[in-house]
């Protein structure tokens, strides 16, 4: 494989990927620098752009290598079943002998003598695609005792199934249903990469909500321990009881122990983008991915119909199951076939030629002086015929499982878009909803805060406040996370994750 910025190109003959100018959706992301200074990098950091997450995806993901080989095994075996018709040439050479006793007739007294001839014969034989098989034989003889004589009889020999083979035979239908395979298997590639790149993708953005909420608990703890530190110099003062110093000290320990929950899970999440990046981890072990991209909550408004047409008509599990319907009439239109008698149409043409020499035996061919040919039918009639009898029924009770199963699969489409555009559209009101809670909530904090100065509230109220405050911004975070991972999982399920990152997947 080779991937660039703007270029991923599958080498393998199979088919061929292009990444046409790979970027994240300007709906769903905009770069950090845009709004805010940058993660710095430091040595065992790496700054990672939803771009290059995509490409090492496609790049070094396990299950994409391992899925990438089946169309091309594919490929080979449908090539291979054109050997079908690959003439065959053969060539017998022998020396034969043959003694007769000698014989008394008539008087006279005939010694034995003995005959050898050797002979020669070539063939070419094969079949054609419209199921006409051929047969072309040129044997020579040269008989060399007890007198020279030459002889060639080229002939050749035509069978044209016109019942049963006549318009598809196990050849041809091998070939079909080779080829719907490989369409099959092209499209569960299609699919293996657009589940990598929403699994990645939802990685990303959760690896983005564990740093942020990584903060939100840094700022908290930050807020706990200013208060308990002006708890402490008012207790010291005597101008506060001690129980309020002991609840500051408490908040500051919850809040520490939030931090470290919150640290763990970015862990977590940055492990998991490693393993879905299949990136080496003796490489990795030590280096921090750190996501330069921001969430962010561009409203979209998808609207279901449309959806909906293009995931019947995109989604790799419907064309999946479209094409096993047409495997299935393939395998209906093969077995009533068989069901016919075999009426074969034969011919041959040949030439016989005798010679003291193989000048004057060619001359004779070549003038044509002594044809021999023939031309008839040849019927076969199965007297019970129930194998075939039996297989065109299952065929036909088969393609109403197959009706069923393309049915039952897109009913589970179609509830699994609806349900992905309800989603998206709660989470973007939900990011709105968060929002407003978290700018209340910081608004009511700075409000206590003044108020607890100005000794009219308690330090008890602002520790609320605090923790009000602290699960609203981590709210919000998880909302807008939310959100783009829903718009994701609706691309996914519409079958336009490739176009949605403008990833162009060529076939051959």
């Amino acid at each position: 494989m080779r991937l660039t910025n703007h270029t991923f190109r599958h080498a393998l003959p199979a088919l061929a990927l292009a990444l046409a100018g790979l970027c994240s959706s300007p709906l769903s992301f905009t770069s950090r620098a845009q709004s805010e200074p940058p993660f710095e990098a430091t040595a065992k950091s790496r700054l990672l752009t939803v771009d290059e997450v995509i490409q090492m995806a496609l790049t070094n993901n396990l299950d994409i290598l391992i899925t990438q080989y089946t169309p091309v095994v594919d490929q080979f075996a449908l090539n291979g079943l054109f050997s079908a018709y690959d003439p065959a040439f053969s060539f017998s050479l022998s020396r034969a002998f043959n003694t007769q006793p000698g014989q008394f007739y008539l008087g006279e007294v005939f010694p034995s003598y003995t005959t050898a001839v050797n002979n020669y014969t070539p063939n070419l034989s094969g079949m054609l695609p419209f199921g006409l098989s051929y047969n072309l034989t040129t044997p020579l003889s040269q008989q060399t005792t007890p007198f020279s004589q030459y002889n060639a009889t080229p002939n050749i020999t035509l069978s044209q199934p016109i019942l049963k083979n006549l318009w598809t035979d196990s050849t041809r239908y091998q070939i079909q249903l080779s080829r719907q395979t490989l369409r099959s298997d092209q499209l569960a590639l299609r699919l293996q990469i657009q589940t990598t790149i929403n699994n990645v993708k939802a990685a990303y953005y959760n690896l983005i909500a564990a740093r942020e909420n990584v903060e939100v608990e840094l700022a908290a703890v930050k807020l706990a321990q200013q208060l308990a530190d002006e708890n402490t110099r008012k207790v010291q003062l005597g101008a506060l009881a001690p129980l309020d110093q002991r609840q500051a000290e408490s908040q500051v320990a919850s809040s520490q122990a939030d931090l470290l929950a919150a640290q763990l899970a970015q862990a977590v999440q940055e492990n998991t983008i490693k393993s879905l990046l299949a990136l080496h981890l003796d490489e990795w072990r030590d280096v921090t991915p750190v996501p330069v991209e921001t969430l962010l909550a561009l409203p979209e408004n998808p609207d279901l119909s449309q959806c909906l047409r293009n995931a019947l008509d995109s989604r790799p599990e419907m064309l999946q199951a479209k094409i096993n319907v047409e495997k299935q009439h393939l395998a209906i239109k093969y077995t009533q076939n068989q069901l016919y008698p075999e009426l074969d149409l034969k011919g041959s043409y040949g030439l016989n030629s005798v010679g003291a020499m193989w000048g004057q035996t060619l001359d004779t061919l070549r003038q044509g002086a002594d044809p021999a040919y023939s031309y008839g039918l040849a019927l076969t009639i199965p007297l019970e015929n129930t194998g075939a009898r039996n297989a065109y029924r299952s065929a036909k009770a088969s393609l109403q499982q197959v009706l069923l199963q393309l049915k039952k699969i897109e009913t589970t489409i179609v509830m699994a878009v609806d349900n992905d555009v309800k989603t998206v559209r709660s989470d973007l009101l939900r990011v709105a909803a968060t929002r407003k809670a978290r700018e209340y909530d910081e608004d009511a904090l700075r409000a206590g805060q003044a108020r607890l100065t100005a000794g009219s509230t308690t330090s008890f109220e602002v520790l609320q406040l605090q923790n009000n405050l602290t699960t609203a911004r981590s709210a919000e975070i998880r909302a807008l996370a939310d959100y783009n991972i829903a718009l994701e999982q609706l691309a996914l399920d519409e079958g336009a994750t490739l176009q949605r990152n403008h990833i162009a997947m060529k076939m051959p």
